[in-house]
């Protein structure tokens, strides 16, 4: 069953449909009495009639609309602090978010010439026809590109984070490292590029090549890496992120092996519950807050014809707690 339209307010109310118009949009310069005016809005309030989207964008020519495509990537507690922020950032201005979940293979104008957004904000670069297509029908455009003599300028984080968890494994007197990297392939670009900064830092230290392992965050996957692990003399396990440190942290416990006396453990994000592990989890943090406020700014500026603001330089930091 459709949804109430103006039609059924009008029918209702015993008035045009043009009245309910000037009434239910505020329109300036016409006169309607004020019974009239007050016996429409009573009866779309009872009918629980809401104007769409895509009606208030075409009769006010802008959308209150941002439209966030978040890439296939597992949803998990840094993706979330990150729309909480872009969210909050945007609704001082009065924007809305709505999040976009890639899945399958929709093509995405179905979706925006749906919704009408006033701005689609990429997470990831999007197909060039779908932008050329946004933009001729006047849709802004955030975060498909980046401009390429900024992006040289500007370090991958990701080996860096693999970098520091290694370092500092190695800097607490571990001489054995071990990966415990994902299974999931929507994130292995990730845990590859972190898996290459651990990778160099063994190098430059003169160490053997990490023992790389998938683990699932489940118990028997973390129990037989931490067995093999334990059987190759590994001291210290650098994780892809907190969630499969929080698995390595189990399976040392089913092992009966002390951390960080028998394996030193070292995750990635420092998501809340890190703090909470145990023993609390050393990990490495990412400027997520400040990336969404990057984000944010570019929606702005595009919105006031600016230019674009530099993309912020926040290194990863380290998080030193007791697992390592």
């Amino acid at each position: 069953m459709g949804g109430v339209t103006s039609a059924d307010v009008a029918r209702e109310s015993g008035v045009s449909r043009t009245t309910v118009s000037y009434v239910l949009n505020d329109k300036a310069g016409v006169s309607v009495s004020p019974s009239t005016r007050r016996r429409v809005l009573e009866t779309a309030a009872r009918l629980g009639y809401a104007p769409s989207a895509a009606a208030r964008a075409l009769r006010s020519g802008r959308s209150d609309l941002v439209l966030c495509v978040l890439p296939d990537w597992p949803v998990g507690p840094v993706v979330e602090t990150m729309l909480d922020h872009l969210a909050d950032e945007l609704a001082e201005r009065d924007l809305s978010v709505l999040v976009h979940h890639v899945r399958g293979d929709r093509p995405l104008a179905h979706l925006w010439r749906a919704v009408t957004p006033r701005t689609v904000v990429g997470l990831a670069p999007f197909d060039p026809a779908d932008v050329r297509a946004m933009r001729q029908a006047g849709v802004q455009v955030v975060g498909d590109d980046v401009d390429s003599a900024e992006a040289a300028a500007l370090e991958d984080p990701q080996p860096r984070i693999g970098r520091m968890q290694a370092e500092r494994l190695i800097s607490r007197g571990r001489r054995r490292l071990g990966y415990a990297t994902t299974d999931d392939r929507r994130v292995s670009d990730f845990a590859e590029r972190r898996l290459a900064g651990v990778r160099a830092a063994c190098v430059e230290h003169g160490l053997a090549e990490p023992l790389v392992i998938p683990v699932r965050v489940d118990p028997g996957s973390a129990a037989s890496a931490v067995a093999a692990w334990t059987q190759a003399d590994v001291d210290g396990v650098a994780a892809y992120n907190d969630e499969v440190a929080f698995a390595v942290l189990a399976g040392a416990r089913d092992a009966a092996l002390a951390v960080p006396a028998d394996l030193a453990v070292i995750g990635v994000d420092d998501v809340p519950l890190a703090a909470l592990a145990s023993p609390p989890l050393t990990t490495v943090t990412q400027s997520i807050e400040h990336e969404a406020s990057y984000l944010a700014a570019c929606v702005l500026a595009a919105l006031d014809g600016e230019a674009p603001p530099t993309r912020p330089h926040d290194p990863p930091t380290l998080v030193a707690r007791e697992s390592a």
